[in-house]
């Protein structure tokens, strides 16, 4: 599952990425496949403590994975930014 913006059940506790995972996501995996997006372009997927390394390992393996930062840390540079904070 991925999206442009950080997708959730609700708009406080955003989800992992990981198939059947409904955990509460600390981190945001940074993406862009450069067949398909212009380089400046980012993806996102939330993962779960549990699955950060699994989904950041398969994003590298493509040469996909751009950034891997802490959920707070993303929200805090994006409201930085002047746009709308994720939740």
């Amino acid at each position: 599952m991925s999206s442009d913006t950080l997708a959730s059940e609700t708009p406080d506790q955003p989800v992992c990425s990981a198939k059947g995972c409904r955990a509460d996501a600390a981190w945001v995996l940074a993406w862009n496949n450069p067949k398909l997006h212009t380089p400046e372009r980012r993806k996102t997927w939330l993962a779960c403590d549990e699955h950060k390394d699994h989904l950041s390992q398969f994003l590298d393996l493509r040469g996909f994975l751009k950034d891997v930062v802490t959920l707070t840390d993303w929200q805090a540079a994006r409201s930085q930014e002047g746009e709308p904070r994720a939740s």
